[in-house]
């Protein structure tokens, strides 16, 4: 599924004081909460009433500013805004003095996941901080363990869920899940200033009837019924050092939604990226395909959003292309014995001369007299 840029930043705005809980509160003269596209799925709401009432505590106040009424409370295909959500979070987590909103066995004092920002910025890359984030969230609770494991081709944070407390209902579990992971991967991607694809986010629990939410907050390929929470991506942007100091930081926890929670734009290893995935269609024979719009596809981009993104990189889709035909065409060149029309066809060609007209353009001689000169060297 394709996410609907206007969508996800509703979406992204509405999960903003569940992820940056210093917010103030954005309420006032003139601030209508139900204005803008309601994207929000209305369970959301629910779990935090969920945390009010396992503490014993009256929601009414928190869903009077944000005007959600208990029509729209009980209706389970209801949507509602970002604001709203906003509102709704913000007033929970200081009327219960828990920004974990009744996840764990103890309440998180107002502050504490600032605290965790805080710890993991002196990092000298991705990596380092999102370990000091793991392990200093275990000072915050031993309910819930994040693990960071990195293999050649994929970093992968899980939640390991050790203790629930007797009131954690099934719709806290599913907010604590997506919360908890949104929140650390905007931060990552807020601390390198860098947009980090996913390869894979996974869910402990059936997919819920919200499920169409779930790939405007995690871009990529989505499964539930999992045995774990997590999340997977390119291994590559752990090396990725951070760009922010504490003046930042400060700037960021008062207004956190659009520096921490909006998909960035910018994607520091996209050209990396693509420039690999042609190679790698061009060396498995894939070379005719390699349209705009496959190429996003396997990026999980449109192909708009892949133009522009390389364009702001500096370098455009046709140029990384030339760059993994004619590699490959020189790897078969100089290692096999293939004529000149089979190498033609093999790297995307639809024809010999195309293919030569080409290969002049790249290293000023023809395939075959490449092919001669090399041999005789």
């Amino acid at each position: 599924m394709v996410a609907n840029p206007a969508a996800s930043a509703s979406i992204a705005r509405s999960m903003k004081t569940a992820l940056a809980p210093t917010l103030a509160l954005p309420v006032g003269p003139g601030v209508d909460p139900t204005r803008g596209a309601a994207a929000t799925p209305i369970a959301f709401i629910r779990a935090i009433v969920d945390a009010y009432r396992g503490y014993g505590t009256d929601p009414a106040n928190a869903l009077r500013l944000a005007q959600i009424t208990p029509q729209r409370l009980a209706d389970d295909s209801a949507h509602v805004t970002a604001l709203q959500l906003e509102i709704m979070s913000a007033v929970a987590m200081q009327e219960l003095d828990d920004e974990a909103l009744g996840w764990f066995s103890r309440r998180l004092p107002w502050g504490s996941y600032g605290m965790l920002c805080r710890a993991s910025l002196g990092a000298p890359d991705l990596g380092v901080a999102i370990k000091r984030w793991c392990r200093h969230h275990r000072l915050l609770t031993d309910d819930v363990l994040l693990h960071l494991k990195v293999t050649k081709s994929a970093a992968t944070i899980t939640l390991e869920r050790r203790l629930e407390p007797p009131a954690l209902t099934a719709g806290m579990r599913e907010f604590c899940c997506v919360t908890l992971l949104r929140y650390l991967l905007g931060y990552a991607c807020w601390a390198v200033d860098s947009r980090i694809p996913l390869q894979a986010a996974h869910f402990p629990y059936p997919r819920p009837e919200h499920h169409a939410v779930y790939p405007l907050l995690f871009a990529g390929p989505v499964e539930f019924d999992a045995d774990c929470a997590g999340i997977r991506f390119d291994p590559q942007y752990l090396t990725l050092p951070l760009r922010r100091d504490e003046r930042a930081l400060r700037t960021m926890l008062q207004r956190a939604l659009p520096l921490t929670v909006l998909q960035y734009r910018r994607d520091r290893l996209l050209v990396q990226r693509v420039r690999e995935l042609l190679r790698t269609l061009t060396r498995d024979g894939g070379g005719e395909s390699l349209t705009a719009d496959s190429v996003a596809a396997h990026l999980h981009l449109s192909a708009r959003t892949l133009h522009r993104q390389l364009q702001e990189e500096g370098a455009a889709l046709q140029q990384l292309k030339d760059e993994a035909r004619r590699e490959r065409a020189i790897e078969l060149l100089n290692r096999s014995n293939r004529p000149v029309k089979q190498i033609a066809l093999a790297v995307g060609f639809r024809n010999e001369k195309s293919f030569a007209r080409a290969f002049r353009e790249w290293t000023g001689e023809s395939p075959s007299g490449f092919r001669g000169r090399r041999a005789g060297e």
